[in-house]
């Protein structure tokens, strides 16, 4: 079943990125658009209803940082909240990270429907240990779990029992909405929005024509806005139309900068430069594969093959070993996946190849003579 989704979501996205032109895809194209006016018209009205005071958001008593975006996957999102909650933890702060924890095994739709309000939310970590896998958690918020120590991790659709929860068990004094931008039922203090360089707001339309969640000049709400994936040339253009749509917000270019190799399986540490000639094949379930192949070919590698699976794909063992056996078959030197991927990996016996992750951090380009300085002006001022 979830092969078929994965199938149709390659399929859907493949007619918004307009690679298909044939009659059944201009069809549902056009469906699709239609299914984007009402999808647009729903997400206007809630945002009125909420901006005039007819809903009224929850108050939790204590600091709520928002990190999102306005459009569906691909803004490298998970990195800049690890860094604000590694920041924020070291000045002092008790965070929790509250997540919806996207592709998490799900409950049967019976007791989500009649039991979520009474069921506690999952922790997938207390600030020192881990408790769940990704299966139970989400890709997202097991690497952030994985990666940050004195921080909570907590996954529930319900982002207000969550916060409730946080408080009430673990003291916690700031809360991390990760991807909360459009999560308007809990009062955010601050709102920072990410924007993708190279794909800032796809064809411009809203779901499911488009990647877009509301519409574009909805940014205005922004009190910060990252552009990520930057190259260094300025992004001028870019910075003239978020400028023409937010003149208040504070605007900065950072990137995903590649850090080390990991093993996935040993977890031993390896250099960037191991990449410098290597021949590899690269496997990803991530939503922008190239922009990974291309960082690798970058560093140095040769990319003899690459697998491309949906995003959040959660690998079988055989598929793992299949990588394998076409690895062998181009007498490749290495497999590297992603960090988000490697935490879907199943345990395998067989590792006639190495296989290694790699870990890229945030790296700030422009906005702030030092990005810690930075960060504790958007969070403590």
């Amino acid at each position: 079943m979830r092969r078929r989704l994965e199938q149709l979501e390659a399929y859907i996205l493949s007619i918004i990125e307009g690679r298909r032109r044939d009659k059944a895809a201009l069809a549902i194209g056009g469906l699709l658009r239609l299914l984007s006016y009402v999808f647009g018209s729903v997400v206007q009205l809630r945002l009125f209803m909420y901006s005039s005071g007819i809903l009224r958001p929850h108050t939790l008593g204590c600091q709520v940082i928002s990190i999102g975006n306005l459009t569906v996957g691909g803004t490298g999102k998970t990195p800049i909240v690890e860094v604000f909650a590694r920041n924020l933890q070291k000045s002092g702060r008790k965070v929790a990270i509250l997540s919806r924890g996207y592709k998490k095994d799900e409950k049967p739709w019976i007791e989500r429907v009649f039991r979520e309000h009474k069921t506690p939310p999952r922790v997938v970590s207390d600030g020192e240990r881990l408790l769940l896998d990704s299966a139970m958690s989400g890709d997202e918020p097991f690497m952030l779990a994985s990666n940050l120590r004195d921080v909570v991790v907590i996954v529930d659709k319900d982002r207000v029992k969550a916060g409730k929860y946080a408080i009430r068990e673990y003291g916690c004094d700031t809360l991390i909405l990760d991807d909360g931008f459009q999560y308007l039922t809990l009062k955010h203090r601050l709102d920072i929005v990410l924007v993708d360089r190279t794909n800032p707001f796809g064809n411009r339309q809203m779901l499911p024509r488009g990647i877009l969640r509301e519409r574009v000049r909805n940014i205005k709400r922004a009190g910060f806005i990252f552009i990520t994936k930057s190259n260094g040339d300025g992004a001028v253009e870019l910075k003239k139309q978020l400028r023409e749509l937010n003149p208040n917000a504070e605007i900065s270019e950072c990137r995903h900068s590649p850090k080390h190799l990991q093993n996935v399986y040993t977890k031993e540490r390896l250099p960037l430069d191991a990449l410098k000639g290597l021949k590899v094949a690269a496997v990803s379930g991530i939503a922008m594969p190239k922009g990974f192949e291309d960082e690798l070919i970058r560093l140095g590698a040769q990319v003899l093959y690459h697998k491309r699976y949906a995003d959040h794909h959660r690998y079988s063992q055989q598929e793992i070993l299949d990588v394998i056996n076409r690895g062998l078959q181009r007498e490749v030197d290495m497999i590297v996946t992603t960090e988000k991927d490697a935490v879907r990996f199943p345990m395998i016996e067989r590792l006639d190849v190495p296989i290694c992750f790699l870990r890229v951090e945030i790296e700030m380009l422009s906005g702030a003579n030092a990005f810690n300085e930075w960060i504790n002006r958007i969070c403590f001022r």
